[in-house]
């Protein structure tokens, strides 16, 4: 119980949180007579009262301080116990999904993934719509925080590159999420008002600025219509989001340094530079194909290609338009940009840039090695030296996540999907992008259509993504839950 009783207290005040903002989808009932409201009522009681009861059993006086295997076993706990309660609206709605769909569209939801079992958006309640948008609103916060207090000492994935030198607690995770926490969420929101009132000058009315503006800045992708921002037919709305999507994937960090101490360190990240050029050149590539092979003008070749690219290497998983008509070559970049991810510190998933930055580094020193054999080469990360500690973390991380995606892409071929359905289910679970490849999963699709055997599949594979695969599978580790 040592090691359970900080954990169940801290998950306890999580759902609190969780069971508070049922309280928004209830008032736009209220307002409206909406059939969902006993729901939701529902809902955030039953989820309150675990809550509360969790908090007040295990309540302890002071501060709450975690082990490393403390931490471990609350980051995936927490999500996996949140995205539960989270599920209950969708349960208990006029919709009436299944347990499966339920728990996989909360997932999603969470994990800022942006796949969906749920169809007919244009006439769902709206209710409905707005708790999907603030699971992923709400998940976004939960993965910066993570991304930039917990993870780095954890060291997972080579994370500890990232590890904050203000913090002198070497086996304490807390101190940290609690210093950051508060900054971050008020940057967070703060980026959130601005893309609202942005949309709305722009055309969208106010619920579906609202909830579009929480997706983006996510970097999750749920939107209010099936045809998601195809919808709108508005390239001024569609270059806003772009520009919001490329925030949501760019490390938070740089922003809080930028507003607290008025430091722009943006320009001299290398991360940042590979990420935003790197986005450039696949627009500018796809952009040129569009416009020789499919005689589109050049205007419109960029603007599709700049938000569907965007997108996708966000992991945001908006839609524009149905690229999986634009050939064979498209969609093979697509497919490839659904490991890439954006930013450390970012909301965005899959592999992230600065994993590919230290395996192409580590690649160039082999090289020298070649020709040099004597020479003495060193790993650079940001024109700084990098110990073998990190550049293993990211090989292995970088193998496991190949190892994974196989074997999940394979885990779906059982359960009856076609090749293509399969490795691109398992590529948008992994990443957290959102839509796959195909007439099933496609952008033109949704993931309803599949086996609930599937569906459970995914949900766990959208997890295992979202906390960086060793944060989930260290627990399946026999010597984890041995005694200390």
């Amino acid at each position: 119980m040592v090691l359970y009783t900080p954990v169940l207290r801290l998950i306890g005040r999580l759902l609190l949180v969780l069971s508070g903002a049922m309280i928004l989808p209830i008032i736009g009932d209220i307002q409206i007579k909406n059939l969902e409201l006993r729901a939701f009522i529902a809902s955030s009681i039953i989820t309150g009262c675990f809550g509360m009861t969790a908090t007040l059993a295990y309540s302890s006086p002071g501060s709450i301080t975690l082990s490393t295997r403390q931490a471990f076993l609350l980051t995936t706990g927490a999500w996996l116990v949140v995205c539960s309660f989270g599920s209950l609206p969708f349960l208990f709605s006029s919709r009436h999904l299944s347990p499966a769909d339920a728990f996989f569209e909360s997932m999603s939801g969470l994990t800022t993934t942006g796949s969906t079992v749920m169809t007919d958006l244009d006439t769902a309640p709206r209710s409905l719509l707005l708790w999907r948008s603030l699971l992923q609103w709400l998940g976004g916060i939960g993965i910066i925080v993570m991304a930039v207090a917990v993870l780095p000492d954890l060291r997972i994935g080579g994370m500890q590159l990232f590890r904050m030198e203000s913090s002198d607690k070497k086996d304490k995770v807390m101190p940290r999420v609690s210093q950051m926490a508060g900054t971050i969420t008020a940057l967070y929101a703060l980026f959130s008002v601005v893309c609202a009132l942005v949309l709305w000058m722009a055309g969208m009315d106010g619920f579906d600025a609202i909830n579009h503006a929480m997706t983006t800045i996510a970097t999750g992708g749920y939107s209010t219509f099936d045809k998601s921002v195809g919808h709108f037919q508005s390239p001024l709305i569609e270059w806003i989001l772009i520009l919001f999507m490329m925030i949501g994937a760019t490390p938070f960090v740089l922003f809080i340094v930028l507003w607290q101490q008025k430091e722009w360190r943006l320009r001299g990240d290398s991360q940042v530079r590979w990420f935003y050029g790197g986005t450039a050149a696949f627009v500018l590539i796809l952009a040129t194909w569009l416009w020789t092979v499919h005689d589109i003008s050049y205007n419109n070749a960029l603007r599709s290609a700049a938000f569907n690219v965007v997108s996708v290497i966000t992991t945001c998983g908006y839609v524009s338009t149905d690229y999986a008509a634009w050939g064979g070559f498209a969609q093979t970049i697509f497919f490839w940009l659904t490991f890439v991810g954006g930013c450390t510190g970012s909301t965005s998933g899959a592999i992230k840039v600065f994993r590919f930055q230290v395996l192409f580094s580590l690649a160039a020193v082999q090289f020298k090695r070649l020709l040099h054999p004597a020479g003495v080469f060193l790993v650079h990360f940001d024109k700084e030296k990098i110990s073998e500690d990190v550049v293993r973390s990211v090989q292995g991380f970088v193998v496991l996540y190949t190892v994974c995606f196989a074997l999940i892409a394979g885990a779906l071929m059982v359960t009856g999907l076609n090749l293509v359905t399969a490795l691109s289910g398992s590529a948008t679970a992994l990443g957290n992008v959102g839509p796959g490849l195909g007439p099933t999963i496609g952008p033109s699709g949704n993931f309803s259509l599949l086996p609930d055997t599937a569906k459970w599949i995914l949900s766990f594979t959208m997890l295992l993504g979202r906390l960086e695969l060793l944060t989930v599978l260290v627990l399946l580790r026999r010597s984890f839950w041995q005694p200390f």
